[in-house]
């Protein structure tokens, strides 16, 4: 294993050969990335052989209960918790929602909680939303000129009053890869509980959320190989602070207590797919099954995506280094940031940018990405947003040259 055999991982996604889409380069996978094909699969198989209510009493209904299951367990094992503190939801939002309704039940006025300022909404709203019900909701600010989270600014904001700090592994637009260990030290300390938003990490490789620290852990599927679902880690800490939020009778079921409505089968059953994926990854490259190196298997499949996603990373922050007409958000080490390069042009608008790129064959976002806080705190205006171009590890050396190339024509 020297280095991620690009062909192999690029053979497993077939948007990358569609007739519509071979030509284009795609650098907006922090908005959705493309599906594998083992999720595809498994949506067909699904759809064909298993669509009824599962966990019944006849083959078709145990097989699709017992293909959920295993989404959930393989999961589980993937991000090094226990299968009971694995759930699927709508989505992230939606999860953070029903998250922050199921703690209020346990909480008073005099109780208080930090929320980062470098937030995707999905991990802001609704913790924001408690100050309604007399929560002291304090907020840890970013360095207004690179975006960045200063560990000293969260110390001297915690109290013994603190119940929960939210904070994200990595911010969708800033692009850094936050200290989540070091914060997790502090919260422990605290007695505070640690929740972390890992959406726009987890493309980039699934992490060990017992070293991690964090008490609560999600990230969406549909932005990591996989279909629209919330995927959400509640370890047994957390759980003491937080009451059901689904029917009654469903309060003893930790697949189902914070999930208001029940799961949608087929896309929890599909979910096998992403690790189907990892699996083959780690096959190809190790030429082994991996089986009796459950835990150092994800870690190593996160290794060849982070390396091959660095080196790209590489010449694209060099063109912004060197570029007074542009502002970079994040750093410009490559090291210590995830591929999500959000930016501004001097005197142009960022829709305008993204449309440009377009006819040069580069799909690419613009505006606020629903990170409205940590952009106006930047002083950027949300109206306009930023251009955002955001890649993983199917991206290509060629894809990057393309890239630079429209923006050397645009800019």
């Amino acid at each position: 294993m020297e280095q991620l055999d690009l062909n192999f991982v690029r053979s497993h996604f077939p948007a990358l050969s569609e007739e519509k889409l071979k030509d284009k380069a795609f650098f907006e996978n922090a908005g959705g990335s493309y599906m594998c094909k083992q999720v595809i699969e498994r949506f067909d198989r699904y759809f064909k052989q298993r669509k009824v209510q599962p966990y019944g009493f006849y083959e078709a209904s145990a097989l699709a209960g017992e293909e959920m299951d295993s989404a959930r367990a393989r999961m589980a094992e993937y991000l090094n918790v226990n299968t009971d503190e694995v759930l699927f939801g709508p989505s992230t939002s939606q999860n953070t929602y029903v998250l922050a309704q199921s703690f209020l039940e346990n909480m008073n006025e005099s109780d208080e909680i930090i929320v980062s300022d470098q937030e995707h909404e999905a991990n802001a709203g609704a913790w924001h939303r408690m100050s309604k019900r007399g929560i002291k909701v304090k907020v840890w600010q970013i360095e207004t000129d690179t975006g960045s989270l200063n560990i000293k600014d969260l110390e001297k904001l915690i109290t013994p009053k603190t119940k929960f700090i939210a904070v994200t592994h990595c911010s969708n637009i800033v692009g850094e890869i936050n200290e989540i260990r070091e914060i997790s030290k502090i919260a422990q300390n605290n007695g505070s509980l640690l929740i972390v938003d890992g959406v726009s990490y987890c493309p980039h490789g699934l992490p060990d959320v017992n070293e991690l620290g964090a008490d609560i852990y999600f990230f969406s599927a549909y932005k990591t190989y996989g279909p629209h679902q919330g995927v959400m880690v509640i370890r047994q800490k957390a759980k003491q602070a937080l009451t059901n939020q689904s029917h009654f009778f469903n309060s003893k079921y930790s697949d189902k207590f914070m999930v208001p409505a029940g799961p949608d089968h087929a896309q929890v059953a599909a979910c096998n797919g992403i690790i189907d994926y990892f699996d083959a990854v780690y096959e190809h490259h190790l030429q082994e099954n991996g089986e009796h190196n459950k835990h150092k298997k994800p870690k190593i499949v996160a290794k060849l995506f982070r390396e091959h996603e660095i080196k790209l990373l590489k010449p694209l922050l060099d063109y912004f280094r060197g570029n007074e007409k542009t502002r970079l958000l994040g750093p410009g080490d490559n090291v210590l940031r995830a591929p999500t390069v959000a930016f501004t042009v001097k005197n142009k608008n960022s829709s305008e940018i993204a449309n440009q790129l377009n006819e040069y064959n580069i799909m690419a976002g613009a505006g606020d990405f629903y990170a409205v806080r940590p952009l106006k705190a930047l002083g950027i205006n949300p109206e306009d947003g930023v251009v955002r171009l955001s890649f993983v590890h199917y991206t290509s050396m060629e894809e990057i040259n393309m890239l630079l190339n429209a923006l050397e024509e645009i800019i």
